[in-house]
């Protein structure tokens, strides 16, 4: 291992004490994440023809702001800690702690997108593809709130880059939050942005989001230290990797059959 590791930064997970209330960085990386979606998205809305108006946008926030916690701490317990919730009921409350899956939160989301879909009229297609390009640069703040709680870790190793992490251990593993912003938030969003610009058939935005995401997170998965209660699981791979296999499945289905499905629902 490395003689040197980068010590941990002393950032304390608790941006603000107020004494009868607590403000939480990772509670604030979320915020952070809704606040670059509500922009990101109001600036699509305000496209001409975008066939958006802003009290949607608002509706769509809130939709995707429910499914994200709900879905992202009910999916945790179910995917990874069941058995703390057991012990401790009140747990399932503690979102402040941390403990969100994001694909619970993609579950959520999805269903979230199904009713709003419902209730405005829009095709899911189309809804999946205004709704891609919102996502990663929250991702990248979620994560950021995951390196100041000192959680999610990764595996031990010697690169020069190498950090020890308060619970961690005394000796040096990736920085694999980091790893999580830099591919699937800024490294995603890029390319999101770039096949937006060739102007695909409807459902390819929204495909590349779930085959791109999926990609980046099976990848980091390599360098993350599993889940000590998990551990590595069948043909070696992570709970994290064999839950990216279905969206990088998915997100490549509708990547190949965009066209002929939008031509079927009556969009480009």
């Amino acid at each position: 291992m490395s003689s040197s590791p980068i010590p941990f930064p002393n950032i304390d997970p608790v941006m603000l004490d107020l004494g009868f209330v607590k403000v939480h960085w990772y509670g604030v990386m979320y915020m952070v994440a809704f606040g670059l979606a509500y922009w990101l998205a109001n600036r699509a809305a305000a496209k001409p023809g975008s066939g958006w108006t802003s009290e949607q946008v608002s509706d769509l926030l809130f939709y995707g702001f429910l499914g994200v916690i709900l879905g992202g701490r009910l999916g945790y317990i179910l995917f990874y800690n069941f058995g703390q919730v057991q012990q401790d009921p009140l747990y399932l409350f503690r979102v402040w702690e941390g403990g969100m899956s994001f694909h619970g939160g993609l579950i959520g989301v999805l269903l979230a997108m199904a009713l709003f879909a419902r209730k405005y009229h829009k095709t899911y297609l189309a809804l999946g593809d205004f709704v891609a390009p919102l996502v990663p640069l929250g991702l990248a703040a979620g994560r950021i709130g995951n390196f100041i709680n000192g959680e999610l870790w990764g595996r031990p190793t010697d690169v020069p880059w190498a950090m020890v992490f308060p619970t961690g251990g005394a000796i040096g593993r990736h920085p694999s939050q980091l790893y999580h912003v830099a591919l699937e938030g800024l490294l995603l969003f890029i390319v999101i942005l770039v096949v937006r610009r060739m102007q695909p058939a409807t459902g390819v935005i929204g495909g590349v989001f779930l085959t791109g995401y999926g990609i980046a997170r099976f990848t980091v998965e390599f360098f993350r230290e599993p889940d000590a209660h998990l551990g590595v699981l069948s043909l070696g791979m992570t709970m994290g990797q064999w839950l990216c296999l279905p969206m990088i499945l998915s997100g490549l289905a509708i990547i190949l059959f965009a066209k002929k499905w939008a031509v079927k629902i009556g969009v480009k």
